[in-house]
């Protein structure tokens, strides 16, 4: 009872300095309080790089069902986000120009109309129904692929359900039938490569990510403040600044300073001196975009005024590691070997085997679309997606690894980074962590 109770009052006087820090008798406005721009962009990519994805994925046509509560992932890219009644919004490709119909019940049509984000808006009675209209406009108009969101490898172009895709295919002719391919590399070739105005917006997020984690480092107390008042510390400021969770709220953000606990939920754990502490934490802005950014800190001895030797190596291994995989990743490099350069420097220092890959796509999501960076650790195949190229315009949240045995299991440094792939290479979204730091405990 009486730890409870004094958690309690610490998580209470961290949200107390989170206020102070962040408040004052006019707040100023924050780096996302703006109108968001999600419109403009999301207008932006539908003209400019939706084109291209369709013709890299080899596809005339693509699909989107759309419907009221158990809605396409997607929905929001192409301006579904508000169906109520069964809809069909439809990108077809001719020589090389975009075009898009949405068949749609007319409930919606005035708001589709008000958005003016597709070409055409064909407003259907509700019986037989906007299915029954697209696929009467397929059979006649579409003569090549046609992409449906089913995929095994690619969560995001998988919302089609299994009653949607019956439904819908047993209203196309055989011949129709014949070309349906699944979206997902057309949804790959779109959805990972992010604009520069997009860039932007990932690069303030990911300096508010970073800042606040440095902010909250600065408030443990050792012997007193526990892993889940640090984590309390970073949800008020989240609150404050009107930005909401990157991954689920129950493990945003993932603290951790005893033995791994992989992705899981901070706990009432005191920090301690000797102790390694992990911050994992990423936010969502505009409620679009995300960031995940990693921080570390060592709680020093009594008497302590530096890490000892081997936490130092421990962390300078896996920072080095972290900066020579900047060194390679540039257009054309693929994601398995980006990798590789992690392990072969991890197996050179002696760390233990770290399942996780070095690194993954982020944006929309935290495990976003687009190459991953991973597939040359043991025990683990590569996802088909290790494979490809990285291109200009992706965005990677990357590791650098160190692993090592404590008491009670294991303890990974895995310094984590943004960064965007540019023509010329790879640069930082935000200032990286140079070194570890180091909370006193006298």
């Amino acid at each position: 009872m009486a730890e409870t109770l004094r958690g309690f009052i610490i998580y209470l006087l961290l949200s107390v300095v989170a206020i102070s820090c962040s408040t004052s008798s006019e707040p100023a406005p924050g780096p996302f309080s703006g109108p968001n721009p999600w419109p403009e962009i999301r207008h932006e990519r539908i003209e400019t790089l939706l084109p291209e994805a369709m013709e890299r994925a080899g596809t005339e046509a693509w699909a989107v069902l759309c419907r009221s509560n158990n809605n396409d992932p997607l929905a929001r890219h192409v301006g579904c986000e508000n169906a109520v009644a069964p809809a069909v919004f439809l990108f077809q490709l001719q020589d090389g120009e975009l075009f898009s119909i949405v068949f749609t019940p007319p409930g919606e049509a005035e708001a589709l109309r008000d958005i003016a984000l597709h070409d055409s808006i064909a407003v259907v009675s509700r019986s037989p129904g906007a299915l029954v209209e697209a696929a009467d406009y397929i059979n006649r108009r579409v003569r090549g692929n046609l992409a449906l969101n089913y995929s095994e490898t690619n969560e995001l172009a998988d919302g089609l359900s299994y009653s949607q895709y019956t439904r819908f295919t047993d209203m196309l002719m055989q011949t129709v039938k014949n070309r349906i391919v699944s979206s997902e590399e057309l949804v790959y070739e779109w959805l990972s490569v992010k604009t520069p105005a997009e860039v932007e917006i990932l690069r303030k997020a990911a300096e508010l990510t970073s800042k606040w984690q440095y902010e909250v480092y600065d408030m443990v107390v050792p012997g007193e403040t526990t892993d889940r008042d640090v984590a309390g510390f970073l949800e008020t400021k989240m609150a404050e600044a009107g930005v909401t969770d990157a991954w689920s709220p129950d493990q945003n953000p993932n603290v951790n300073s005893g033995p791994d606990r992989g992705h899981a939920h901070p706990t009432d754990k005191v920090i301690s001196p000797g102790d390694v502490i992990q911050i994992d934490f990423g936010i969502r802005v505009y409620d679009t975009w995300v960031s995940d950014i990693q921080r570390f800190a060592y709680v020093l001895a009594p008497g302590e005024t530096e890490a000892p030797e081997e936490i130092q190596r421990y962390w300078s291994t896996a920072r080095d590691g972290n900066r020579m995989v900047l060194e390679v990743m540039q257009p054309g490099i693929t994601g398995i070997e980006a990798d590789r350069v992690q392990r072969d420097w991890m197996d050179e220092n002696g760390s233990m085997n770290v399942m996780w890959n070095t690194g993954h796509p982020v944006g929309y999501v935290a495990h976003d679309i687009g190459p991953s960076l991973g597939g040359a650790q043991q025990g683990r195949d590569p996802h088909p997606t290790a494979f490809r190229e990285l291109r200009a315009g992706n965005v990677f949240a990357y590791d650098g690894f160190y692993m090592w045995e404590i008491e009670g299991g294991t303890k990974t440094i895995s310094v984590e980074e943004m960064v965007v792939i540019t023509d010329n290479g790879a640069e930082y979204l935000t200032e990286p962590q140079n070194e570890l730091i180091l909370i006193r405990s006298d």
